[in-house]
């Protein structure tokens, strides 16, 4: 049936790594640190994600999802000269956004991200990347640049970046 081909493929992309979810609350809990996320690329992925493990509340303060250079630089405080300049897809873009929304959601670890799930020809935008940017009481700690294949599905690309920030996220609260 319709719905079966529908539910299969949903399964498919649905893949998140809850594994690492739940390796990375049960780290903030016993540190007893909390996290907050602001977000475009994902598309509130990163929000979704944590919340699937049980006990989100103990850990998750929450997040933002903010795709355009007005809500980035209202709530997220991104230099909005600079980010005019980028289209708001930069290093430095998901820097501020990972520090400010440390202390939008009082929060120990910030997670930032920006960039393209779907090509832009039009902008010169062949390929598909992300920024990311780690804070710590909202101070850097860890920065890069994820990237996924130039004919990938947009779920999965937001998927992907995902479980990839996820990764980064769980080496930086293991690092001494």
């Amino acid at each position: 049936s319709i719905f079966r081909m529908r539910h299969q493929r949903w399964k498919r992309m649905n893949n998140f790594d809850q594994d690492l979810i739940n390796n990375i609350r049960d780290l903030l809990i016993e540190k007893g640190q909390t996290l907050a996320v602001a977000e475009s690329v994902t598309s509130g992925f990163l929000q979704v994600a944590f919340s699937l493990a049980e006990q989100a509340s103990s850990y998750f303060q929450g997040g933002l999802t903010a795709y355009n250079i007005g809500q980035k630089s209202r709530h997220l405080q991104i230099d909005p000269i600079h980010g005019q300049q980028v289209d708001c897809v930069s290093e430095r873009i998901a820097q501020q956004m990972a520090d400010h929304v440390c202390y939008l959601f009082a929060a120990d670890w910030g997670l930032g991200i920006t960039g393209y799930a779907t090509k832009v020809p039009e902008q010169g935008i062949h390929s598909l990347f992300a920024y990311y940017a780690i804070s710590r009481n909202g101070q850097p700690v860890a920065h890069g640049k994820i990237t996924a294949g130039e004919d990938a599905d947009p779920m999965e690309v937001r998927y992907y970046f995902t479980n990839q920030l996820l990764s980064q996220f769980i080496n930086v609260i293991v690092s001494p």
